[in-house]
């Protein structure tokens, strides 16, 4: 299935670290982490970042770097708010602040759904740091300095792609047994084709995540699997708003019971959100009121046992779906 979201290999142009602005950028591809002995979020944190290319062709500066720590150099995307866009219904400059809070919602899930996020200082000011999952991008300078591209290939995972092989087009009407339809969709010349996603467990616990944190940008291009079996969601800047602007890919469940294996999880989030260092951090990274509006959904999700359905008032799927 095609995948327009995908970064070209053209994609990507060298930079330094100077003082300018950077431009439009293509989403974020993270890795996964390095050996245990250094934990990747204390890497992003502390480690000396340094900007090796830029990633265009996005609406959202992305900058494709490396963070040097610990002996070693590990790649990562780093999202300076200086260079997000302003958009009509998301307060400006308070993306960064939005993936690291999904980033910290998944950990507190037990789900390890988003790749280790922080928010820290880089070249162009403040921005989201995360770990790159896949292969340097072409185009891009090679991690340099202790750990060299050796040190940081080590620690990278690899990539099965954007859409990580979890979604599909067929022709039948219905699809085949293990996959879920999202709707029809127009492949040219007047033909339409029914877009599917997998009836995958990693799945469904994303579209849960995606639930909670009222994901309004859940693309193709944003699933990411791993060949040992992992999958990640990247591209939070746009959730945790308090009106209803759920926009997923991921509706094969709707109206469906939530799975047992959900609902502990989520029972011990809201537990967490409503007094603790979670509830702290999270005060720290979205407002008072989002805050609200996120334990509300905890708490529906908990007393409707059901996955939501899509709402009238907001598009159910984002644009382009990959």
């Amino acid at each position: 299935m095609p995948a327009p979201e995908r970064i070209p290999p053209t994609a990507v142009t060298r930079t330094g670290t100077g003082t300018g602005t950077p431009g439009p950028a293509k989403p974020s591809r993270c890795s996964g982490p390095p050996e245990p002995t250094a934990p990747p979020a204390r890497v992003l944190a502390e480690g000396e970042l340094t900007v090796r290319g830029r990633l265009r062709e996005a609406s959202n500066a992305v900058l494709y770097c490396t963070v040097e720590g610990d002996g070693r150099a590990v790649p990562c995307v780093y999202k300076p708010v200086r260079g997000e866009r302003p958009l009509w219904d998301f307060p400006d400059g308070n993306l960064a602040r939005r993936e690291v809070a999904a980033y910290e919602i998944s950990e507190a899930l037990g789900w390890h759904l988003v790749p280790p996020t922080v928010l820290r200082d880089g070249p162009y000011g403040e921005g989201m740091c995360q770990l790159w999952i896949g292969p340097r991008p072409d185009g891009a300078a090679p991690p340099d300095g202790p750990g060299g591209p050796e040190g940081a290939a080590e620690g990278a995972e690899e990539s099965d792609g954007p859409g990580g092989g979890l979604l599909a087009l067929v022709e039948d009407a219905e699809p085949e047994e293990g996959w879920k339809p999202i709707g029809l969709v127009d492949v040219g010349e007047g033909r339409t084709a029914l877009l599917v996603h997998a009836d995958d467990p990693r799945l469904r616990r994303l579209a849960v995540l995606d639930a909670v944190i009222n994901n309004a940008d859940r693309k193709g291009g944003h699933l990411l699997t791993t060949p040992d079996g992992r999958l990640y969601g990247i591209d939070h800047g746009v959730t945790f708003h308090t009106d209803d602007k759920l926009r997923t890919l991921l509706w094969g469940w709707a109206g469906e019971p939530l799975p047992a294996e959900v609902l502990e999880p989520l029972r011990r989030l809201l537990a967490a959100l409503d007094d603790g260092p979670l509830a702290v951090r999270m005060g720290e990274l979205i407002t008072p009121a989002e805050l609200d509006a996120l334990r509300g959904r905890v708490r529906g999700l908990l007393e409707t046992g059901r996955h939501p359905v899509p709402g009238g008032d907001w598009p159910a799927v984002p644009w382009p779906p990959i």
